[in-house]
């Protein structure tokens, strides 16, 4: 969970309070892995999934309310998100090249906040809540169990309790030096391609 707002600020439900734990739903399903049938893991990748777009959704939402006279807030709303998954299907970071040419300058419109929002917030719950913590929870799980089966003559139920126990125990450390990592990540990568107003916080 990203550190509590600024005074004043309004809290983002999604990375402000306990709702961003749902975006690790899939590492705990890799804690589980090797004591649960598959579907069971890919069902946590579902639910850690939905969270993201929840996220994505409600950042093209609110940057579709910043008032205006463009189109309606549904078309603004179904627009962002359209072009979220149309940016994500062309590999949105790999090609920079397109993405830089197609994002108007300083007098960036409505639409353009919104596309960036909902961009910003998929590509780092993406990363934050899913692929990277998915990974080390996984590696770390494949880890122990290995060192344990050799290090160890425990029964294999055992060790399996023991490395799922490990596996959630490491959810909360890894929380906060992800977020960070993937702020800095993108502070350093896809945000500087963002139109030079409105981009988004890596707080």
């Amino acid at each position: 969970m990203s550190e509590s707002s600024p005074q004043g600020a309004e809290r983002d439900l999604f990375r402000d309070t306990w709702v961003r734990y749902l975006g690790y739903a899939n590492e705990v399903g890799e804690a589980f892995r090797s004591m649960v049938p598959a579907a069971v893991v890919w069902l946590s990748y579902g639910v850690s999934s939905s969270y993201v777009l929840a996220d994505a959704i409600d950042k093209g939402k609110k940057a579709g309310e910043v008032p205006g006279p463009e189109a309606t807030r549904r078309t603004r709303v179904t627009v962002a998100v359209v072009d979220t998954f149309v940016w994500q299907a062309l590999a949105s970071v790999a090609i920079p090249g397109f993405t830089i040419n197609r994002v108007p300058g300083p007098e960036a419109t409505r639409r353009t906040r919104v596309t960036v929002a909902v961009v910003d917030t998929f590509v780092w719950q993406a990363l934050a809540s899913v692929a990277i913590p998915g990974f080390t929870i996984n590696r770390v799980c494949a880890a122990s169990l290995y060192v344990l089966g050799t290090a160890t003559r425990w029964p294999l139920a055992a060790r399996k309790w023991t490395t799922t126990a490990l596996g959630l125990l490491v959810i909360p450390i890894i929380i906060h030096p992800i977020d960070r990592s993937v702020d800095f990540l993108l502070d350093s990568s896809l945000r500087k391609i963002y139109p030079s107003v409105e981009k988004p916080s890596s707080s």
